[in-house]
């Protein structure tokens, strides 16, 4: 698991500095969860963005192989949208350097011969458990190659369809503290309305087979 460096812990003199701790332990969780293979995450308490706005973690992507900088980054804000006029709202923005990407992939011969949008499978929120118990699963298909993802929070459910129904997910999976405890994963198909319970192993195999 990630670790907050033992230097750093000793900001949790401060309620402000307990609260960015909190906020990174929350992050270092999750990354975890998702057992990232192609990529070293590294924490670095030198780096610095946007000053002026930013009121969480921050970060920046660079590619291995190449002596190129940053190719994207970003951080959290609170209340950013406030000077235009639209209050009370919290996000996580993030900007990419297309032409640095463009560097890399042609450097590196990276560039695929096709490319597909067709997203696979949406995962529900149900709250913080759920949500880490799909991360695993979501992490899993993405190494196999299958498009997945995970609604970013807990909502409504109307909304959170509406969401995979506009994306255009043939599949929404409905993972709550029931399918956790039984190890039965609950698969609605959004084109027949039909819902079917499968094993992690059978989902695999299942999008496996439907995205190829």
């Amino acid at each position: 698991m990630t670790k907050i460096p033992d230097n750093i812990k000793s900001l949790s003199a401060s309620e402000i500095g307990r609260k960015g701790i909190e906020e990174l332990n929350f992050i270092f969780s999750r990354l975890d969860k998702l057992n990232i293979q192609s990529a070293n995450i590294e924490f670095d308490p030198s780096l610095a963005r946007g000053l002026n706005y930013y009121t969480g973690a921050i970060f920046e992507v660079k590619a291995d192989g190449v002596s190129i900088g940053s190719i994207c980054g970003g951080g959290r804000y609170d209340d950013l949208t406030g000077i235009f006029g639209v209050k009370d709202l919290s996000g996580v923005g993030i900007s990419f350097g297309a032409d640095r990407i463009y560097d890399v992939l042609e450097e590196l011969d990276l560039f695929p011969e096709s490319i597909s949008n067709t997203p696979s499978i949406m995962f529900a929120n149900f709250g913080e458990k759920e949500a880490d118990y799909c991360l695993s699963l979501v992490s899993e298909l993405r190494e196999l190659g299958v498009s997945a993802e995970l609604y970013p929070e807990k909502a409504k459910m109307k909304k959170q369809m509406g969401y995979a129904d506009t994306k255009q997910f043939p599949f929404v999976a409905l993972i709550g503290s029931n399918e956790i405890e039984n190890d039965e994963l609950n698969v609605k198909n959004m084109e027949t309305g039909e819902q079917m319970k499968l094993t992690k192993e059978e989902l695999v195999e299942f999008l496996g087979a439907n995205d190829e």
